[in-house]
């Protein structure tokens, strides 16, 4: 075993996991496993009467679907493998409501992806545990389970996916299936008994947590926005229009003779320029429906049909992110609004099994990508969506390595060699992504937003670990780190040893709350002096009187790292105007760190100049068709990586207008207080909505010539306030509910008003 790969392991084995459960069952499979592998279990049960509550605990590599009594109880169940590199996932189901008096049957389908990728870790062994509380005790998989191989799911011999996806495409060979080996009448005697392998922490699954998201969410077989049909009889491609980028199984219904080959694929096929997954299959004679068993994504559905097939139906099923879209923002301006929508879209389709860079080339677990997701989902979701940033965490700090470093993505193949990357694997750390996911807009916002203490509490010690790898030199100022891999951002123009001292100042901000909230006073003093000396260092160094620039830096001003010294505090209110300057000059960021620039500039007063700037950077994705946003500001070779066209990292427009036009936002962890600032800028109204842990809230906004109204819908027990912004004509007369009020305190922007319980109308009058 390569000496790094046994490192890996050894630090896991200690790392503390939560949920790690104590088993009676054994893992049991094939005793053979290969790559895209799926095996068929049977078990059959008798029970009298049927109990109130049935509890299973279910694990699989990699993938499974579970029928009970002939019904789908569970459809594309299990997570892809990684809380730690030595660890998998189970998941937890009440199977009560489909049990019945007397025989029970149980047929499951397991899919091995037996392959690592950017998002899995695989053990290398197809496998199934599964134990089920019942009133006569335990029903546990062990040697009495029957498996066979499916006869009809094998591997497309069509382009692979690239390394970076652990799924295969599949092809399914109707006249081989037999539709009937889920239901009870099935006669499975005949097939072999399962290999047992012990119970978990048996190698080679080793621990197993559960599963901390919920199962995805099943939208139902629907219609096709449009289809583009075929003549009868005619081949070709059928282009079925989505009324969105989606996760999909396109599903068909066809008359066919036996022996012809349908391609189903999405327009996506090549989404962010390599290959990703497609499916096949061939028809057996006569009437019959498919559907696609692995997930893809895009904006249509292309069916590629042999002549000689009748297409009788074509439907899609929308699974996804068990979340509900209760955020919103709307304004008067039609562009501000799309932007956000978009935003809402790319985000949702990059959050699954953990969150993806882009559902299509890698769906990978860049942390970079991650810490503008997890800043979006507050205002975008009900509170049930931060438990994809729970995950996450978790996962990235029980994948540190014993030198103390972060990276990502995570999980990912453990590398099967002494090199960092290895076929499917990735171990690489890119050091600015991890500071700042350790950091103010990291660890820390989730914490804001969620009041998740214990999350918090885990984090922590990986946290200093990482921090003490940095450095200050004799100027006060961060040594740069270039890591696995030297990367700040696409694009050129980039001054990193600014963006360094930024960024290690933002994880400063983190540890230090960190460290306060988790009882780790003692580590405070060091952290805050830390932050005092890159204070002094930043502005002594880096500022030229109208810029932030590192000495030796020789190309154009980067806007990147100007925004970032004032998002991480650095700069003062004497030199906004020149930093407005700065910001409205140059544009070098890609849209990674575009959110940062458009923050900073409402953090400077300056909402005008940040929706500018905002409609001009994206006006080429707004005047797109595509319904989600870019990994750059062009797709395809015009992008950057790999010109991706659904990269939720370009979502920070989103979080920007929630948090600063509408100014919705939390001054408490999980809004216990919160506050309601709004930076209108040239809108005249504004409507918001942010689900908080508190509950509901919701904000209508006019601004009017000589009266500014807002309406406010409070959840009980959040304590609010309500800046109304400062005119140049005086001191207004304000009211809540038509009875005259005065300002609990003012500033030099906002007359602030406490907020009642449920819903008020607030008017100023000048």
């Amino acid at each position: 075993m390569p000496i790094r790969c046994l490192f890996l392991i050894v630090a896991t084995l200690v790392t503390p996991l939560a949920g790690v459960e104590t088993w009676h069952a054994s893992w049991i499979g094939p005793a053979q496993s290969t790559t895209n592998q799926w095996t068929r279990y049977r078990k059959s049960f008798t029970l009298d009467p049927p109990p109130a509550s049935a509890v299973a605990r279910i694990a699989a590599d990699s993938k499974y679907w579970l029928w009970l009594n002939g019904s789908l109880v569970v459809r594309e169940g299990g997570l892809k493998r990684g809380p730690a590199p030595d660890a998998g996932y189970f998941d937890t189901i009440d199977l009560a409501p489909y049990l019945k008096s007397g025989d029970n049957t149980l047929a499951i389908l397991v899919w091995h992806f037996g392959k690592h990728g950017f998002s899995h870790n695989s053990s290398g062994q197809s496998g199934l545990l599964f134990e089920l509380d019942l009133p006569t005790g335990k029903l546990t998989s062990d040697a009495t389970w029957r498996i066979s191989p499916h006869p009809a799911i094998g591997t497309s011999s069509d382009t692979r996916p690239n390394r970076r996806l652990p799924e295969c495409s599949l092809r399914f060979d109707a006249g081989a299936d037999e539709p009937d080996w889920t239901t009870p009448s099935y006669p499975s005697a005949s097939w072999p008994a399962a290999t047992l392998f012990g119970s978990p922490p048996a190698a080679p699954w080793g621990r197993l947590v559960q599963r901390p998201i919920p199962q995805w969410k099943d939208y139902g077989l629907k219609d096709y926005s449009s289809v583009h049909a075929l003549p009868e009889a005619a081949a070709g491609t059928i282009r079925a229009k989505l009324p969105y980028n989606a996760q999909v199984t396109p599903w068909f219904r066809v008359d066919a003779p036996a022996g012809l080959e349908i391609d189903i694929r999405t327009d996506n096929f090549n989404g962010g320029g390599e290959p990703n997954v497609h499916a096949k299959y061939l028809t057996r004679s006569g009437i019959q429906e498919f559907e696609c068993l692995g997930w893809m994504n895009g904006h249509e559905v292309c069916y590629t049909v042999p002549a000689g097939i009748k297409v009788l139906g074509l439907k899609y099923r929308e699974t996804g992110f068990n979340a509900n879209f209760t955020g919103s923002f709307e304004c008067d301006d039609a562009d501000l609004n799309l932007l956000w929508q978009k935003a809402a879209r790319t985000l949702y389709v990059t959050m699954r099994d953990s969150y993806m860079d882009c559902p299509d080339r890698e769906r990978s677990q860049w942390w970079g990508d991650v810490v503008n997701e997890l800043g979006e989902v507050p205002y975008a979701f009900n509170p049930q969506a931060a438990s994809l940033t729970r995950k996450a965490i978790r996962e990235l700090v029980a994948w540190q390595r014993p030198d103390a470093t972060l990276f990502s993505p995570i999980p990912a193949g453990v590398p099967a060699t002494g090199q960092k990357n290895d076929g499917g694997t990735w171990s690489t750390e890119l050091p600015v992504q991890m500071l700042a996911s350790i950091g103010k807009y990291g660890f820390w916002n989730y914490y804001i937003h969620t009041a998740d203490k214990e999350t918090i509490g885990q984090a922590y010690p990986a946290v200093k670990r990482y921090l003490k790898l940095w450095q200050l030199d004799a100027e006060n100022l961060v040594v740069h780190r270039p890591g696995d891999w030297d990367w700040s951002d696409w694009g050129k123009e980039i001054d990193a040893r600014v963006l360094d001292s930024a960024w290690y100042q933002l994880a400063l901000e983190g540890a230090i709350g960190m460290a306060r909230l988790t009882g780790n006073q003692a580590d405070i003093p060091g952290w805050d002096a830390l932050r005092k000396r890159i204070t002094a260092g930043f502005n002594h160094t880096f500022w030229t009187g109208s810029e932030y620039r590192s000495p030796g830096y020789k190309g154009d001003t980067d806007d990147r790292a100007n925004a970032l010294a004032v998002v991480a505090g650095l700069a003062t209110r004497a030199q906004f105007p020149a930093l407005r300057e700065v910001l409205t000059k140059h544009r070098n960021a890609s849209p990674y760190m575009e959110k940062y620039a458009l923050e900073a500039l409402f953090l400077m007063d300056a909402p005008d100049l940040a929706m500018t700037r905002m409609k001009q950077r994206y006006r080429a994705q707004l005047d797109s068709p595509l319904t989600t946003l870019w990994e750059g500001w062009g797709i395809g070779k015009d992008g950057y990586g790999g010109g991706s066209y659904n990269h939720a990292w370009s979502g920070g427009p989103l979080t920007c207008l929630s948090q600063y036009a509408a100014g919705i936002a939390p001054t408490s962890p999980g809004y216990a207080s919160y506050a309601i600032l709004p930076q209108m800028g040239a809108l005249s109204t504004i409507t918001a909505k942010v689900d908080s842990p508190k509950g509901l809230i919701q904000v209508a906004l006019n601004r009017l010539a000589n009266t500014f109204r807002a309406t406010v819908v409070s959840p009980v027990g959040a304590v609010g306030v309500l800046g109304i912004p400062r005119r140049p004509a005086g001191t207004p007369q304000f009211t809540i509910g038509g009875k005259p009020v005065q300002p609990v305190r003012e500033n030099d922007r906002f007359y602030l008003l406490r907020i009642p319980d449920g819903e008020s109308v607030f008017e100023a009058l000048w």
